[in-house]
């Protein structure tokens, strides 16, 4: 079984911070920064080409109730709200969540990007995925 549908099913103890009938959200256990946490849809999907609208849209409530506690309490500078979707991506855990990240300063936690836009046609990808 998936280790969030153990969390959810009680199986396994977690930190939670918010939970409602179809939402569960749990400190990471690897905090990246103080209140880090993952919002997940009670029901199981593997990532977010596989989630339906309803429960999508149910976790992205749940993602702004969270940020906006977490930014009542701790006060922040930022966030990060972000989703790794499959192995490539970074995702471990197989079942669709959310890291809402609070961010302190600029150097608590590195996400970086590599520009290669010179390497691509803007005008045609953004025709093709029209």
């Amino acid at each position: 079984m998936c280790v969030f549908c153990s969390i959810i099913k009680g199986d396994i103890p977690s930190k939670k911070v918010y939970e409602d009938e179809n939402v569960l959200a749990i400190l990471d256990i690897s905090q990246a920064t103080k209140g880090h946490t993952l919002v997940i849809p009670k029901k199981h999907f593997a990532n977010i080409l596989e989630i339906e609208y309803p429960e999508y849209e149910n976790v992205m409530y749940a993602v702004k109730k969270v940020t906006e506690k977490i930014n009542v309490v701790y006060k922040p500078a930022g966030f990060n709200i972000l989703n790794n979707c499959n192995e490539a991506a970074g995702q471990t855990v197989m079942h669709f969540h959310v890291h809402v990240i609070p961010r302190y300063d600029n150097n608590d936690v590195k996400i970086e990007f590599t520009d290669h836009s010179k390497e691509y046609d803007l005008n045609q990808i953004a025709e093709d995925l029209k």
